[in-house]
Formats: structure tokens, C-alpha cells, sequence
């Protein structure tokens, strides 16, 4: 059987030039292309436009705790915006570890290994925009600078503390300047083991880190002013 879809990029500057050739294009132009369902809307379909920039660009990787694109080492973030640039929700970066997480460091985490270098493609998002005539903005392939890297690294910390400590169900989103901690889960019959206080198994909310808007924000205008 002939695979029609992309290959896996041979290096960074392929991938970069793929991006490229999607901004400015239509989320049916893309879809067609390969023959794909066009969802009415996102509500259950989440993933649905992260999956399409991923098959265009040739991510082929299913292993979550590694980047989309481990052999450049850069993750994939797709992230709506609305008509002035701005982005409209926070940004998943991956699962929070509520258990078996001794040891685990900063420059250890799947955090610091999903944020350390970021190939990001904003899209149309306002809900007034037919979901097939979204366009794909301009890639940015990002790095933090020592600052950015400086505060997720105290907010991880925070974070972190708090679910070691049996706090898991204090933290709330107003927590973390960049990061933030919300539940995760398609519904709240869906629960996970946590600790308490007191280092007791408890069944909790899946929990998930992402990036608040107030830090995508900056770094799209740092981009694109």
C-alpha cells in the first residue's frame, strides 16, 4: 500500500519550510488534500486541527513524553487566535505527574522537554469563522530566552510542590505566572490516583500543565510586532 501522506521531515529546515507553505491556507484546502472529514465545529473533535498541521508537516511520533519532532528535539503547538492575534485559550504541554514523581527535576520534566524548543502555528480561531475557512498563520520556531526559562521553572516548581505536599486539590489556575495546573479529563466520572496530606492514595481529576494566555500572548506580539 503507497503511503500518500508525508514523510517525516529530513531536517529542521524542511520542516520549517512546510510550515511555511500552510500559512495563509484554509482548514478545507488542507483537509481535502488528503480526503479528510471536515467537523462542523470542535466541541468533539478537539484534536481535530492539531491532527491535520501534523500530518502536513510529516509528525509521525506517538510517544507523548517525547517532542513531535524528537530528532530536532522541537514540539508541535498549534494555538487559535482571534482576529487580532490574540490567543483564545491556554496551551496544553502535557499530563502532570501526581504520583511515582520523586526525583523528578525541573531539568528532568517532560515540561522542560516539551518547552525547549517550539514550532508554533497560530490559526484562526473566532467561532464566527466557518471551522473550513480558518486559515494557518506563519510558523514560529521558538526558544525560551533565560528569563522565560527562569519563571516556568519557579512556577513548575510551585506546582510541583504542591502535588509532593498532597495539595492537589488546592491548586488552582490563579497559581503559576506562565504555567498553570487545571483537571484534565473528558468528564469527572474520570479519576487517577493522587496522594493527600497525610501521603495517602486519594482519587483525583487527572491533572494537566499548560501555558496561561497571558504568557502566549507576549510571545506571539514578540514575534510578530
Amino acid at each position: 500500500m503507497i503511503d500518500l501522506f508525508p514523510s517525516y521531515p529530513k531536517n529542521e529546515t524542511e520542516l520549517l519550510k512546510r510550515a511555511q507553505q500552510l500559512a495563509g491556507q484554509n482548514f478545507i484546502t488542507l483537509a481535502e488534500q488528503f480526503n479528510l472529514f471536515i467537523p462542523i465545529n470542535l466541541k468533539r473533535h478537539k484534536g481535530w486541527v492539531g491532527n491535520l498541521i501534523e500530518l502536513h508537516l510529516g509528525a509521525k511520533n506517538k510517544n507523548k513524553a517525547k517532542q513531535d519532532f524528537p530528532h530536532f528535539g522541537i514540539e508541535l503547538k498549534t494555538i487559535p487566535v482571534d482576529l487580532q492575534g490574540n490567543p483564545l485559550e491556554t496551551t496544553f504541554v502535557c499530563i502532570a505527574p501526581l504520583i511515582r514523581n520523586n526525583g523528578v527535576t525541573w531539568e528532568t520534566s517532560y515540561v522542560k522537554r516539551k518547552l525547549t524548543r517550539v514550532l508554533w502555528i497560530p490559526v484562526e480561531g473566532s467561532h464566527f469563522v466557518p471551522l473550513p475557512q480558518r486559515r494557518v498563520g506563519s510558523p514560529i520556531l521558538w526558544t525560551p530566552t533565560s528569563k522565560d526559562l527562569l519563571i516556568l521553572r519557579q512556577d513548575w516548581e510551585e506546582l510541583m510542590d504542591m502535588i509532593v505536599l498532597g495539595q492537589v486539590n488546592n491548586i488552582t489556575a490563579h497559581h503559576g505566572e506562565y504555567l498553570q495546573i487545571r483537571p484534565k479529563a473528558a468528564n469527572s466520572k474520570i479519576l487517577t490516583t493522587g496522594i493527600n496530606k497525610y501521603g495517602q492514595s486519594i482519587m483525583v481529576l487527572p491533572r494537566a500543565f499548560y501555558l496561561k494566555k497571558n504568557f502566549t500572548r507576549k510571545l506571539l506580539k514578540r514575534f510578530f510586532s
